[in-house]
């Protein structure tokens, strides 16, 4: 895809793609980016492609708002499978400060929440999940 033209439609006037020292376009900064692209971003970020941040969108990401924007076609069930196959693979990240937090999203978390339900586990939705036991 032309990054020239991803940069004009997903950007604010003025504003275009962070750079490697190599002069590489690799992503966009949420500060440059255009309110309808902020939108898709958090969209993507939070239920399609999940991310464990979202101050800047990658360059393949731009590549797939631009081609929802244009009216391309996209297949949103394989992105999601090629998601949860990618998450399969990831190790655990522990948070710096403290080695019981872990720094990885949780990726497709309504997707678990009914699996959890269709298989008779009980989940309560007020409550947030906690990682220990409570079991002696």
């Amino acid at each position: 895809m032309d990054e020239e033209a991803i940069a004009q439609l997903l950007c604010i006037p003025g504003q275009d793609f962070g750079q490697t020292a190599a002069r590489k376009w690799v992503w966009i900064m949420r500060t440059n980016m255009n309110t309808l692209t902020q939108i898709w971003m958090m969209l993507l970020l939070s239920k399609i492609l999940p991310s464990d941040h979202n101050s800047d969108l990658p360059l393949p990401k731009c590549q797939l708002v631009y081609a929802i924007l244009t009216w391309m076609s996209v297949h949103v069930a394989q992105l999601i499978a090629d998601t949860i196959y990618l998450f399969t693979g990831m190790a655990p990240m522990r948070h710096l400060l403290d080695p019981e937090k872990s720094n990885r999203a949780l990726g497709f978390p309504a997707l678990i929440m009914g699996l959890c339900q269709f298989y008779g586990v009980p989940v309560t939705p007020n409550k947030e999940p906690s990682s220990r036991s409570t079991t002696p």
